[in-house]
């Protein structure tokens, strides 16, 4: 028979047992860090006490409103001020900062605690950034003006040899690439704003873009422009928004949470239907 521990083994060997049970039994990329909590108000922010939200420059209608996200005006503005107060932030405990799109979605750290601009949440950017909850279900629409020989296309074999466009990193470009498959390498712009110059200036035949902003462009912003159709849904996972945070971060889940709530309440319905109704909708192209 094999003699008894000596007592500092045995004390070592019952304390890894003890760390083994205590151990989780799987990780989840989006659970907030250790010691971290929900509690109203007094989450780890960049800034004790404040909520920092990050969006590009400039945004546009219906997401924000006259370039100005501080006023809650606009779907993401409004959005964005919902999740703020789910978290025990009201309004003048929210601040923002203005972060260029594709660097947002860079790895890194962040100058935000959550970003809202029209993020599509994908695999990809996954590797470089946390999400959270999706808080809108995104389809995307091809715009054009009624002088080009393409405003006429009805499908999207139809729109094979058009020079298309889109804002450079967004999944819009993805979408031209993926499903419409043009004949000619799609052009990238900075901004919308560029693409929609370029479509002016007849640089390309068509841009594509979400199609509440295909809505407002057309209706606001272009002489003549025209919604040719929207995009039939990938295979898959319907194409979302949800808000952006630094990989890792200890506020993803509570993000999460506050964005699962207001879809639970009805809240991102009313949402959606005070800034996003009026776009209404477009033939979808085949």
């Amino acid at each position: 028979m094999p003699s008894p521990l000596p007592a500092r083994r045995l004390l070592v060997a019952v304390a890894l047992v003890l760390a083994a049970g205590c151990a989780p039994a799987d990780t989840n990329d989006n659970a907030p860090a250790a010691g971290a909590s929900c509690a109203p108000g007094a989450l780890p922010t960049r800034t004790a006490g404040t909520l920092t939200v990050g969006t590009d420059e400039p945004v546009y209608p219906p997401w924000y409103i006259d370039d100005d996200p501080t006023s809650g005006r606009g779907f993401e503005s409004a959005v964005a001020y919902a999740i703020a107060d789910q978290l025990g932030y009201p309004h003048d405990k929210v601040t923002w900062t203005r972060v260029p799109f594709n660097a947002a979605i860079q790895p890194g750290p962040k100058t935000f605690d959550l970003n809202l601009t029209e993020f599509s949440i994908t695999d990809e950017r996954r590797q470089a950034v946390d999400f959270s909850a999706p808080y809108y279900d995104v389809k995307q629409a091809v715009v054009t003006v009624a002088s080009s020989r393409f405003a006429g296309a009805t499908s999207i074999d139809g729109l094979k040899t058009a020079r298309l466009g889109a804002q450079v990193g967004s999944t819009s470009y993805e979408a031209i690439v993926s499903q419409i498959a043009p004949a000619t390498q799609p052009a990238v712009f900075n901004t919308n704003d560029d693409a929609k110059l370029a479509l002016t200036n007849g640089q390309v035949d068509a841009i594509v873009v979400d199609l509440p902003t295909a809505f407002y462009m057309t209706s606001a912003e272009l002489t003549d422009g025209k919604i040719i159709g929207q995009l039939p849904p990938a295979p898959g996972t319907p194409e979302q928004f949800g808000a952006i945070l630094d990989k890792g971060s200890p506020l993803t889940k509570c993000v999460s949470d506050a964005v699962d709530r207001l879809r639970a309440a009805g809240t991102l319905d009313q949402l959606e239907q005070q800034w996003l109704a009026s776009a209404g909708s477009a033939p979808e192209l085949r």
